[in-house]
């Protein structure tokens, strides 16, 4: 028997409120989602067929705005969890979506470090790409103490920051561009294998809508994902029948993920019921969810909706 997989929920979950932070966000951490963005913005995948990359080559279970270790006081790195990454004279930052994965290279797996930021303003007061690489030295950074022990930089892990902006300017409408590092001789003729320097790239890709000769794959697929406009049986119709997107699966499947799921429509007066008692009595999110006896399925999707309004809150 066919039911709703995980995605058409959270579609419906969505509705047309997919812009929002928090619903998209918990979109596009979806592994059907994310291997078709790496099929077409990592250059490691690009010749990889997107099931090979949803099942074997994205590693463990992306995570979505979570809190989690503290890289100065501990050498242990949590694999495929959104994480907070803070350092002792750095300023906390908080990853959207943040996970790793597998990519074959002369029958090689190599391990990169992935970061998937959902973004509105192309130039929220700063330019973007320098955030995106400031990312990226931070995830390298990072790696001192775990990835690489010592003084052991040949295993320093290849980083990607990919930024999908819903609000770009005009001229960046349905573009996708890369900023990575490459070889330049400036004297002399010399060659050092790529992966020696090839050690991270900045992606932003940039939605537009309809009317553009761009306007096809992975940037028609987030268009119809993250609108507002498109009502959810649309847009579940659009991505199974033109990107292949499964939007059912088997009843002993589904059983199977029962755990992980985010179900049902997030209830607004929860969160406002959450954020009341946490002022009024000083109790921790944790034990607000318990005092309401909130449903775990439902507890990840709260966590992030809480999150953006206390962000909202305090701009």
């Amino acid at each position: 028997m066919e039911v709703e997989n995980t995605l058409s929920k959270k579609i419906d979950t969505a509705g047309q409120n997919a812009s929002y932070d928090a619903y998209c966000r918990n979109l596009l951490v979806n592994k059907q989602i994310l291997a078709r963005i790496l099929k077409t913005c990592v250059k490691e995948f690009h010749d990889c067929p997107i099931k090979d990359i949803e099942e074997k080559y994205i590693k463990g279970t992306p995570k979505v705005h979570e809190v989690a270790i503290h890289r100065d006081e501990t050498a242990e790195f949590i694999d495929g969890m959104g994480k907070e990454d803070v350092g002792m004279k750095e300023k906390p930052i908080t990853y959207d979506i943040f996970f790793r994965v597998l990519s074959p290279k002369d029958d090689e797996m190599i391990q990169m470090i992935i970061n998937v930021e959902s973004q509105k303003d192309f130039y929220p007061g700063y330019p973007l790409i320098k955030r995106g690489i400031y990312y990226c030295s931070r995830m390298i950074s990072s790696q001192y103490g775990t990835e690489m022990p010592d003084s052991c930089y040949e295993k320093l892990k290849k980083v990607y920051s990919i930024w999908i902006c819903s609000n770009p300017p005009k001229y960046r409408k349905n573009t996708i561009t890369a900023y990575s590092m490459n070889e330049q001789n400036l004297v002399g003729n010399v060659t050092e294998k790529e992966e020696n320097y090839d050690m991270l790239t900045v992606l932003t890709v940039c939605l537009g809508g309809f009317g553009d000769e761009n306007y096809e794959g992975i940037l028609r697929m987030l268009d119809v994902l993250l609108s507002d406009r498109i009502l959810p049986e649309e847009k579940k119709k659009i991505l199974k029948n033109e990107f292949d997107i499964a939007m059912t699966k088997t009843m002993e499947r589904e059983a199977m993920e029962m755990c992980n799921l985010s179900q049902g429509i997030v209830d607004r007066t929860i969160i406002t019921d959450i954020l009341n008692l946490m002022d009024s009595l000083g109790l921790s999110e944790e034990e607000c969810m318990n005092a309401l006896k909130v449903p775990e399925e439902h507890r990840e999707l709260y966590h992030m909706m809480l999150q953006d309004r206390m962000e909202v809150s305090h701009v």
